[in-house]
């Protein structure tokens, strides 16, 4: 229909109508508060009209169109408000399937053992950002050393934790490890900061295939799950099944932003998105109402933004693998003081003079939309990645190509590397210039050596020439070449970083930028080849890997038969066999568990630790061979 506004100005406003279908012309909106629902089924012989509308729309200015199961957030709505809709919507009426709740629950598994093992070698920043939660603890007026000599005051108190531990205690939850109930925050920055400090747990590139504008390609890491746990440890009212609904909601969010926004760009750290979902997962499983959300959100972006100053430098510190964790705390923070009335900004998407619309100018709109998921399979975590050991993710298509090549050409000698004449890897653009930084070329701590390409696949050949029948073995099945020569712990050790046989295979790598060819294959893979010149003449070329295995597109690996040797070479650094097979039945069930388990779910008194401290320079081996057993406390048993 038309609208005379007046005789100069006519305005139309176009509707389009088909069956169980509202598609948005984000040009035609008004009004701050707007959004509209874009669902739609695709029917067997619809996909040709669908197209065609698809066109049609982005022609007038409709950036996306999802199917049924969505929610679209407009550029012109106050999308922070919206998001505090959505989750708290989601918590009670979300219906993500099967197959999503598997995977998020594996990416769960896998964040865990993670951090116990990074707790069990004695990891620095874990080590000190758990002990500060320890500190704000229930009982916090003794030392540490009281803590560990008071039996009889133990034994006292774990009476009391019994009582609390039936009923949940408000602003309270529990770190690996400990029955103690510390301060919320601080238990989730300690927990976040554990499962991270590896930088072997689950990825994302934020990137959807079916909608252009949505491939920002930004970072990030599936470090959030402290924050639905923690918020079920207080909320006796939640379950097992709140707690995976919390999983999925946080990764949902966090990857939705991840595609369209790259804060990378302008460098910020890609922690934000992170704690922006944290915030509004949290507060949804409290019992937050959406503007409560929306404050808690502004207050993060207003008040707590990180900048990539934390991954830049000649050699990365502790802050790197505890960005996560601390960015989280200021949002759970946040949340906390929004549900005690603390009015944060508003409508902080729009917000000219925040991080979005000041790096990217609108005449009013928030710079982009956001599809949420609410059922089927359509979940960001769907297209995140696994991390087949301990490496930064954009080498995985180097280290797959390597071992193709060990697999078809059984190139390497064992205990020696004169053979080889030179290595040649190509890549796309970040991974050129993040991990293939100048600066990584010598690395001298286990950041900036997980941070280094060379560093990491020279760490892997040298690792094969280990395997004294590294050439007769049959490797028929890549995953088995995967399993063997997994990167581990000890792999980033002092003594390994200054391996002599990897400093000399480091000299023979040179890693270059692929350009335009590489990069535009990014972030929907991890474009990347090797090549390997021998000294006899041979060239080997891996040729061009794009989906890794544990890439979310790789469809060759047996995945899950990799990830239980992953869990099982990492989690008996931390605890003995017959209770790891415990604790990951217990998390590989949760679900199933009611809130009285919850309390416990992280609370294994069991575990491991190593006399040489991962990050002391003096260590010489983190394979837990001189692993002994600390005495049992149930309050503090690390």
């Amino acid at each position: 229909f038309n609208l005379q506004v007046d005789e100069a100005l006519q305005v139309s406003v176009f509707f389009f109508f088909k069956q169980k279908t509202a598609y948005e012309i984000s040009a035609c909106l008004v009004g701050s508060e707007m959004c509209i629902r874009d669902r739609y089924q695709r029917r067997v012989h619809g996909d040709k009209q669908i197209k065609s509308n698809q066109q049609m729309f982005r022609g007038l200015g409709y950036k996306s169109i999802r199917k049924f199961g969505a929610l679209n957030l407009s550029p012109s709505c106050n999308q922070a408000l919206e998001i505090g809709k959505y989750a708290i919507n989601f918590i009670k009426n979300g219906n993500p399937s099967a197959k999503v709740i598997d995977r998020v629950k594996l990416f769960h598994l896998d964040a865990v053992v993670c951090g116990v093992s990074a707790l069990a070698l004695k990891t620095n920043a874990p080590t000190i950002l758990r002990e500060e939660a320890l500190l704000h603890s229930k009982r916090n007026k003794e030392s540490k050393a009281e803590i560990e000599s008071d039996v009889s005051t133990e034994q006292k108190e774990q009476k009391e934790q019994n009582k609390i531990r039936k009923s949940g205690d408000a602003g309270y939850a529990k770190v690996f490890g400990s029955d103690r109930l510390c301060l919320v925050e601080k238990a989730i920055c300690a927990n976040s900061s554990a499962v991270r400090e590896w930088d072997s747990n689950g990825t994302v590139f934020g990137y959807d295939s079916k909608v252009p504008s949505h491939q920002a390609g930004e970072f990030g890491h599936n470090d959030f799950y402290a924050v639905p746990v923690a918020a079920c440890q207080q909320n006796t009212s939640l379950t097992g099944k709140d707690a995976v609904q919390g999983m999925i909601l946080v990764d949902e969010i966090r990857g939705r932003l991840a595609e369209v926004f790259s804060l990378k760009t302008y460098k910020i750290d890609h922690v934000v998105h992170g704690a922006i979902a944290s915030a509004a997962t949290y507060g949804a499983l409290m019992g937050a109402t959406p503007e409560q959300i929306e404050s808690a959100i502004g207050m993060f972006v207003a008040h707590y933004i990180p900048f990539r100053a934390i991954r830049a430098g000649k050699q990365l510190s502790d802050s790197k693998g505890a960005s996560a964790a601390i960015s989280t705390e200021a949002a759970i923070l946040c949340m906390k003081r929004a549900m005690n009335g603390f009015v944060g900004p508003k409508d902080i998407f729009r917000n000219p003079e925040a991080i979005f619309r000041l790096n990217q100018p609108t005449n009013g709109d928030s710079p982009f939309d956001i599809n949420l998921g609410e059922s089927g399979d359509d979940f960001s975590v769907m297209g995140m990645h696994f991390k087949l050991g301990l490496y930064e993710h954009q080498s995985a298509g180097a280290l797959e190509g390597a071992l193709r090549l060990i697999q078809k050409h059984k190139f390497i000698e064992p205990k020696s590397i004169s053979n080889i004449e030179r290595i040649n890897i190509t890549a796309y653009q970040p991974a050129f210039g993040i991990i293939g930084d100048p600066a990584k070329r010598n690395p001298t701590t286990r950041q900036s050596a997980d941070h280094s390409m060379v560093y990491i696949v020279a760490t892997l050949l040298r690792k094969a020439t280990q395997i004294q029948d590294i050439k007769e073995r049959d490797f028929s099945n890549l995953d088995d070449l995967w399993k063997l020569l997994m990167l581990e712990p000890k792999d980033y050790s002092s003594s390994a970083i200054e391996n002599k046989t990897t400093r000399a295979l480091m000299e023979k790598i040179t890693f270059q930028h692929g350009g335009k060819e590489y990069d535009e294959k990014y972030p929907d893979g991890i474009p990347t080849s090797i090549q390997v010149y021998t000294k006899g003449g041979q060239q080997y070329d891996s040729q061009l890997v794009m989906y890794p295995s544990g890439h979310a597109r790789n469809n060759t690996a047996n995945l899950e038969s990799i990830l239980n040797y992953k869990f099982r070479l990492l989690g008996n650094l931390a605890m003995e066999n017959e209770h790891l097979e415990e604790f990951l039945k217990k998390l590989s069930n949760i679900e199933k568990l009611n809130n009285h388990d919850l309390q416990d779910i992280y609370s294994c008194n069991c575990l491991l630790y190593t006399s040489d401290a991962a990050d002391d320079l003096l260590c010489v081996d983190l394979g837990g061979r001189r692993i002994i057993k600390k005495k049992k406390l149930s309050a503090n048993c690390i």
